[in-house]
């Protein structure tokens, strides 16, 4: 049987002073970077720039996100379905606002993720690589 996926594109969004930030959609309790689908014959930083404007009120261009991997995991809030997500990086002091399907948006600190429930993309890859990647200039 083959697993249904789902190809996204998320930002690892930081303030510069140790936080990054958080969304939790609506009707869901995982938190997650913000970010959503990639539509056909989108590129996944266009569609990563166009979500964050959707969803927290962020405007950047594709070209301002620097890349970081593509990573694979356990869809959140869909069951039975993985996730096949471009994940690009950002730094911003931006105050989002909360707007589509997300229902919170939170800066946290690294020590403050190990106290929310987070999406399995979030927990396993991204969360992990933030903690061993160098500081970003």
């Amino acid at each position: 049987m083959t697993v249904p996926v789902i190809r996204i594109a998320a930002a690892l969004i930081e303030d510069g002073a140790g936080r990054v930030l958080l969304v939790r959609k609506a009707g869901s309790r995982f938190f997650m970077q913000a970010g959503g689908k990639i539509e056909p014959g989108e590129a996944p930083a266009t569609a990563l720039a166009r979500e964050l404007h959707e969803e927290i009120g962020l405007i950047v261009a594709p070209a301002d996100l620097q890349p970081i991997g593509r990573f694979s995991a356990d869809a959140a809030n869909e069951a039975g379905t993985r996730v096949d997500a471009h994940v690009f990086r950002l730094r911003t002091d931006h105050r989002p606002v909360p707007a589509a399907e997300i229902a919170e948006a939170l800066w946290v600190s690294r020590e403050e993720t190990d106290a929310l429930p987070l999406a399995p993309l979030t927990r396993e890859h991204i969360l992990p690589w933030y903690r061993e990647a160098p500081a970003q200039a």
